[in-house]
């Protein structure tokens, strides 16, 4: 099947312009973009995805975060929704919810990335091992508790909310 993507971005003035990437595999700069993690994450699992945080070599060389969503048609899929966020303002919106925490804490993706970070043992990027987060995203909303964490999955958000086991 052919590759497709409808891509705008929203330039330094604030006028929005499409994004034209090379999808024909013949050519050298063709952009493969079905094997990133905002691709095959919603693929794979029929879930809505976070990939990142990253830095954004391709477009805006900033560190951000891909949101998204597997589109399916019949029950079949056949492609994902996806839209990037500044990782700046993702901070902005929920560093202050995380500072209201009683202890540090952190927000990370299905792999264990940090998204957002009140903890210095954690900063944003690093990689968390350990816990499965996929099957805290996938399982009951009630919460876990591994090596003297607390993991929440966040509603509708696929991202879980880590902080020190009280």
């Amino acid at each position: 099947m052919p590759g497709w993507l409808e891509w705008w971005q929203r330039g330094p003035g604030g006028a929005v312009r499409p994004l034209l990437l090379d999808l024909d595999p013949e050519h050298s700069a063709y952009s493969d973009y079905t094997h990133w993690d905002w691709h095959t994450l919603p693929r794979e699992t029929g879930s809505r995805a976070v990939a990142g945080p990253y830095v954004d070599y391709l477009c805006s060389d900033e560190y951000g975060l891909t949101l998204s969503e597997p589109v399916t048609l019949d029950g079949r899929f056949v492609g994902v929704a996806a839209a990037d966020v500044y990782l700046r303002h993702f901070e902005a919106a929920v560093l202050p919810a995380l500072q209201r925490l009683p202890a540090p804490a952190r927000l990370v993706n299905a792999r264990g990335r940090v998204a957002a970070s009140t903890d210095p043992a954690h900063l944003v990027g690093s990689l968390t091992k350990g816990p499965d987060f996929g099957a805290v995203l996938a399982g009951p909303p009630d919460g876990r508790h591994a090596d003297g964490l607390r993991l929440l999955p966040c509603a509708g958000t696929p991202l879980v909310l880590v902080t020190a086991e009280s």
